[in-house]
């Protein structure tokens, strides 16, 4: 979306990440964006609202800033903004957007927002995988407008180390940029996406396996992102650790044969094909129905190609219908890529490169580039999953002929 003129509202909650929302204020102006902030009382203890109203320029709404005064502020701040992002997001504020309480100047601001909202969870490791945290995450997540920046994995304030922290500001400022506008024309009710995610698993006997190290987490962004912009989505999911969250069709699969069945009896009725999942090459000829016993001899398996996914369901294209592929290169990548590309004939290739240190398999980062007619093959860019997926809804939105189905 575009940055410069728009007006956006910035909640600020009592996590130690706070201070992240000062630079974040900063990038979002140097983008043209016009910013206010509005803190709860715990915020305040972590950063002073003197700090934001002289960044800002304008007065920041708090639980004690008279509000005689002003008696409306949590209508007027919501209704004079474009957009409302709650950053960072403590469990406690998530908690009461999650289930319709509004007692401090975040949380009213959110029940009164009618335009696009976006979060960023900010927690110990602990709080974040929680129960309660985890169903909250997942209850947000189906309210319409509302997105969730992921939390990456990471050192905490605390010292420990997981998922949790808060978004860097540039990655939420590079996430914002990427997303479609919501404002523009919409294409019709019944857009619909299949997604490919996961891995797929190749059995040598009953107990051992051929596979790789894909989490998942690229496929759930895109799953989001597309959902989202108003898709119904449906996801052919091999093993994976990303979460299955609800408001998404999802087929579960292990092996390559089996995702390859599903994904092309079911391609002819999606007007998107999107194929992220890490389909193995190869699969062993002959599988053993027994546990193969360790003589501590060598072990030969004879491999045989499993049939390509994309290809296949490009050679069924129907018209109109738009189709993405992923293209995972170590070396030589922007090169293989494109033959890859000019193979497959998908309209979009997404060339995925995860060899630098804390990207790639099983992190929130991965660099990566876009390779289609409007797109020349460049060098890959370190950037967040989700302002990937952003990158594919939008060309897929206009490939289509819009920018929103909501």
């Amino acid at each position: 979306m575009e940055l410069k003129g728009k007006k956006i509202l910035l909640g600020v909650t009592g996590g130690i990440a706070a201070y992240k929302s000062a630079e974040l204020l900063r990038l979002l102006q140097k983008q043209g964006a016009e910013v206010r902030v509005v803190m709860t009382p715990a915020a305040t203890r972590f950063v002073t609202p003197l700090t934001f109203a002289s960044l800002s320029k304008c007065p920041v709404y708090t639980q004690d800033g008279a509000p005689e005064a002003r008696p409306y502020q949590h209508i007027d701040f919501p209704r004079w903004a474009d957009l409302y992002l709650v950053v960072p997001c403590t469990a406690n504020t998530l908690g009461k957007m999650a289930n319709g309480l509004a007692d401090d100047p975040v949380s009213l601001c959110f029940m009164s927002c009618a335009g696009e909202k976006w979060i960023a969870p900010a927690m110990n490791t602990v709080m974040f995988l929680s129960p309660a945290v985890q169903a909250n995450l997942k209850r947000i997540r189906e309210f319409p407008k509302v997105h969730v920046l992921e939390s990456p994995s990471g050192m905490l304030a605390c010292g420990e180390e997981g998922p949790g922290r808060c978004a860097e500001p540039a990655s939420i400022v590079e996430t914002l940029l990427s997303a479609p506008e919501n404002d523009k024309p919409i294409l019709g009710s019944s857009k619909s996406v299949l997604i490919t995610a996961g891995r797929t698993e190749e059995a040598i006997d009953p107990v051992r396996y051929i596979s790789n190290r894909s989490s998942g987490k690229t496929a759930l962004a895109l799953a989001l992102a597309f959902k989202n912009a108003g898709f119904a989505v449906t996801v052919v999911s091999g093993p994976m650790e990303a979460p299955r969250v609800s408001g998404i069709e999802w087929i579960s699969v292990k092996s390559a044969l089996e995702m390859h069945h599903e994904v092309l009896s079911r391609a002819s009725q999606f007007d998107v094909l999107v194929h992220a999942a890490a389909v193995a090459d190869y699969r062993p000829k002959t599988v053993s129905d027994q546990k193969i016993k360790d003589s501590r001899s060598h072990l030969t398996l004879e491999l045989e190609p499993n049939p390509n996914i994309l290809r296949d369901s490009v050679a069924k294209k129907h018209p109109g219908q738009i189709i993405v592929g992923f293209a995972l290169e170590t070396a030589d990548a922007e090169r293989h890529a494109k033959e890859k590309w000019q193979k497959s004939g998908a309209d979009l290739l997404v060339l995925n490169t995860p060899v630098a240190k804390d990207s790639g398999f099983g992190f929130d980062q991965v660099s990566y580039s876009l390779i289609s007619k409007e797109e020349p093959v460049s060098p890959p860019q370190m950037g967040s999953k989700e302002s990937l997926a952003q990158k594919v809804v939008s060309f897929v939105l206009t490939s289509l002929g819009g920018h929103s189905c909501q």
